[in-house]
């Protein structure tokens, strides 16, 4: 009997597992999400620049961070990946709405100005993962990034809108300069 119920469990388990949802679907089954401004999203191009747009400003200016969050698709993560001390490296895993609390304090504290400088794309269907170099400056005046590195941005379609579903990075380190090959965007022809 018991494993008649297991088999049974582990039927319905495959049939809701191979019956995808739409992440509009997903969505409606979370509480309080933002609705996404169509022109944020209705491109791999505009979503991506709404992203650096979102978390851009001077010091003391607030940011819209319902726009941010509007950005991710439900279970999307940010992932910054540095080096900690002794040389080993580390990732660390937070939400949108961890990164627009934890982090977005500090940005509206000290001014914070990211812009890609660059950007090489892959796509297959409704997926693409764009490499997107970046530079960050305190003020959008400042001649020179304090910092700069790579997002990778791993993004999809369904059908209505692009979503972000992971942004991933990397700031450049002297052990780890960016290659030339990522300073550049890529011609498409």
């Amino acid at each position: 009997m018991m494993l008649k119920h297991a088999r049974g469990v582990c039927t319905a388990l495959a049939v809701l597992l191979a019956v995808p949802l739409t992440a509009r679907q997903v969505m409606s089954q979370q509480t309080a999400m933002p609705a996404a401004n169509p022109q944020d999203v209705a491109s791999v191009d505009a979503i991506i620049a709404a992203l650096y747009d979102a978390i851009s400003g001077d010091s003391g200016v607030a940011r819209d961070w319902d726009r941010f969050r509007s950005l991710f698709a439900p279970g999307a993560r940010l992932i910054p990946v540095s080096a900690r001390q002794g040389g080993s490296v580390a990732a660390r895993v937070v939400t949108p709405n961890d990164y627009a609390q934890g982090v977005g304090p500090r940005l509206e504290t000290v001014g914070f100005h990211e812009r890609e400088v660059a950007r090489r794309s892959e796509s297959y269907g409704r997926i693409v993962h764009a490499f997107s170099t970046y530079e960050s400056r305190h003020r959008a005046s400042d001649a020179e990034p304090f910092a700069r590195g790579i997002n990778s941005i791993q993004l999809f379609n369904d059908g209505t809108r692009w979503w972000i579903q992971t942004v991933m990075w990397w700031g450049e380190t002297p052990d780890t300069p960016l290659p030339n090959r990522y300073l550049a965007s890529e011609k498409h022809e």
